[in-house]
This record gives structure tokens, sequence and C-alpha cells, in this order.
């Protein structure tokens, strides 16, 4: 189960849900396929971002300058500069007084899916037990607070020993080297660091000989150091050999994993040469990539390679399964 992900069904915050049904002006328990509007707003259609159907209904039940302004939207224009923040309750303000039928406003909106969260914990450490690792996600757009939708369900519309759907997702080509001895090198800022705390528990559940050295940040220091105590604690008891940080918010310029990298770039060189595995785990639009250039800038620099030939080392540790991403 370790590198594995769980699938959990989210509701949708109710008082957003309540905000749309007095944006809608409709009756929440208007009829949708045998279930009242409020109760398929709640769990049955995601209501963030708005889809580009909704604008192409919009475009349908409008006219003049405002039918324009739909169809440019449904065909991925930005008439107004806005179109990134527009979630489902801010198009219908946007096309205020506009009144679709709700039937057609539902088919409009895109399902609501589950969320994947990596499994952060080894069932051969903690048996009967699977924890996940969750920053909830909370910004404000136009004087409005907007939630993550699978983050604040766990964090606050979840009671303790509340019942989730879920389900559990196999990870493909992501887990722990065969061999117990092989050295590990983990890259995971934020919440990142989920599965390579699970990798970290079965090493120390199974005894396994093999180094490992976490590559770990976020924001803040203070705030932001999710398993502190944990992760001292595994020093201590030499499970994790390396533990090197980055804090993008503590000082005057942002520092990152990457950047951190490049600074210990001799050693992992000397990692890397002795076999070990490499594994990334957070964002794909950009840590992923910043870290991989980081990588083969290594190779260039330590291990006297030109670019090119640093670029298909590391195609080559992915080839032979040394180097592996988990990204979203």
């Amino acid at each position: 189960m370790v590198g594995d992900s769980f699938g959990i069904f989210p509701t949708n915050d109710p008082a957003l849900v309540d905000a749309v049904i007095a944006a809608l002006d409709a009756p929440a328990d208007f009829p949708i396929g045998g279930r009242a509007l409020r109760e398929v707003l709640l769990d049955g259609v995601s209501l963030n971002p708005a889809p580009d159907m909704l604008f192409q209904l919009y475009s349908y039940v409008t006219g003049g300058e405002r039918r324009q302004k739909a169809k440019a939207l449904a065909s991925g224009e930005d008439p107004d500069g806005d179109a990134a923040t527009l979630d489902v309750l801010a198009a219908i303000e946007k096309f205020r007084g506009v009144r679709p039928d709700p039937e057609a406003f539902i088919e409009a909106l895109d399902p609501l899916q589950p969320r994947l969260y990596s499994i952060s914990s080894s069932f051969k450490a903690h048996p009967g037990r699977i924890s996940i690792t969750v920053d909830t996600v909370r910004y404000r757009i136009n004087e409005r607070t907007r939630l993550g939708v699978a983050s604040t369900f766990l964090a606050s519309r979840v009671a303790p020993g509340g019942k989730v759907r879920v389900y559990v997702q196999k990870a493909h080509a992501f887990g722990l080297p065969p061999d117990p001895s092989v050295p590990i090198i983990m890259i995971g800022p934020g919440t990142g660091i989920a599965p390579f705390r699970a990798f970290l528990q079965e090493r120390m559940a199974t005894r396994a000989p093999g180094r490992n050295w976490l590559f770990f940040g976020h924001q803040r220091r203070d705030h932001d150091f999710f398993y502190e105590d944990e992760l001292a604690a595994m020093k201590v008891a030499k499970v994790l050999t390396r533990l090197s940080l980055a804090w993008s918010r503590d000082g005057e310029q942002k520092f990152y994993v990457q950047d951190r990298m490049r600074e210990v770039g001799r050693d992992l060189w000397s990692w890397l040469a002795d076999g070990a595995h490499v594994y990334v785990c957070g964002d794909a639009k950009r840590m992923a990539k910043d870290v991989e250039r980081a990588l083969v800038d290594i190779v260039a620099q330590h291990g006297a390679r030109s670019t090119d030939q640093a670029v298909a080392f590391v195609a080559d540790l992915r080839k032979q399964g040394r180097y592996q991403t988990d990204v979203y």
C-alpha cells in the first residue's frame, strides 16, 4: 500500500451551495432527477471552476453584448480578463438576472470528482490505520473566500468518527526499490511529503538498511514544517540519513527545494553514483520541472557531462525506474 493513493468523495461547502441557489433565484427543493436541487449541488456537481458549457448555456438564454461575452467565454476567450477566477457562483453573478432553468443549469456543470491524496503511512508500521496529509486551501478573490473542496471538507465538514466515501488507487511505477539496501532520495515540498513519510515508516518497520535522504520545503518553518517531531525522531533513529530543508518565505529571497539540491549537488551526485533512486512528489506545473532541471544541472556539473549527456542520464534513470514522479 506504500505509494498508493486514497480517493475521497467530498461534498461542496453548504454555504456556497446556498449562495448558488440564492443567485439562481430557484427553490432549494426544485426536483432534479428525483433529487432536490440543493442535494445535487452538494454532492453531484462541481462548483469550481465554471465550465465552458455553463457559458454556452448563458449564450442561449441571453442576448446582445452579454450573449457575445458568454459565447467568448464558452470558446475559451477572456473578454474581461477574469476568466481564471470564475467559479460557478462568480459566473452566475457575472450574468446576474439571467435565469436558466435549474435542470438545464445542472446539466451544464461538470460532475463533482473524487480527490486523490497520497497515503502518508505504512500499514506495516500502523496496522489497521491509514493516514493522509491535507493542507487546507482557503484564499480570497474579489472579497469572497474560496475554499478547496476536499481539503475543507475533511477539515471542517467531517466530524470525528464520521464516515467518508473512499477508494484506494494503486500506484503505478511509484514505490520503494525491491532491494531494501538501495539508497533513496525523496523530494517532496508541501503535501508532497506524504508518500515519503510512508516510505520512511515502511523502511523503519522492515529495518531496511538503505540510506534515506529527504528534501522538504514550504513557506515558513514556524508554521509549515509538517511532521517536524517525527522526522527528528527518525534522524535520531538513523532511519532518516539526511534532511534538507527549504523555506520560501523566511528570507528576503525565495528559496526552494531545487535551490537546496544545487547547494548539496556534489553529495547528491555521490548518492546517484551509488545507485540511489530518486522520487519527486508534488506540483507538476512548476516544482517537478524545476527539480528535474536542477537534477540535470547537478549531473552535468558534478558528473562531468555535457548538458545533452546529463539530460540523457536523467532520462535513463527514468527508464531504469530509478527516477519516479507522483505529480499533480
